[in-house]
């Protein structure tokens, strides 16, 4: 099943953009369909992993080696994240650009842009935060006290 994800992410591509091409008016839905792709593409085989590991740990009783993260360990995996959250986004804003300029018709693409200005704002809050954790390391609670 997680290997169709690809086919589907097309197939939510074509009907979103068949939908358009019919004349409707872009709403929050097209514009998430297009974030999901961007997402699904950048975060896909770490978010499968993470699937996995729980399926493994709840239903075959195996352990996981959990590795907690502090410092500029966690610093430099969390900056990773965010190169993987910048890539997703560029994804999905070129998908949004592109059905903008399909649709050529800026009040039925209001919804969209809406959508891309909002995920520019949580990017950048996830850029602070990202640099936040390279200025102020993430302390294990043994060290914090």
């Amino acid at each position: 099943m997680l290997a169709l994800t690809p086919v589907v992410d097309v197939i939510l591509l074509v009907i979103t953009s068949v939908d358009l091409y019919r004349g409707a008016i872009a709403t929050t839905a097209h514009a998430l369909a297009a974030v999901y792709i961007g997402i699904s593409i950048a975060f896909g085989k770490s978010m499968i992993q993470w699937a996995d590991e729980k399926f493994q740990h709840y239903f075959s009783q195996a352990s996981v080696a959990k590795t907690k993260r502090y410092g500029m360990e966690y610093a430099r995996h969390y900056a990773k994240s965010w190169f993987k959250h910048l890539f997703a986004f560029v994804i999905g804003v070129g998908m949004l650009l592109a059905m903008i300029y399909f649709v050529n018709d800026s009040a039925r693409t209001e919804a969209l842009s809406g959508i891309m200005q909002l995920w520019t704002v949580v990017l950048g809050i996830d850029l602070v935060i990202a640099i936040s954790y390279f200025l102020w390391p993430r302390k294990s609670k043994s060290t914090s006290s």
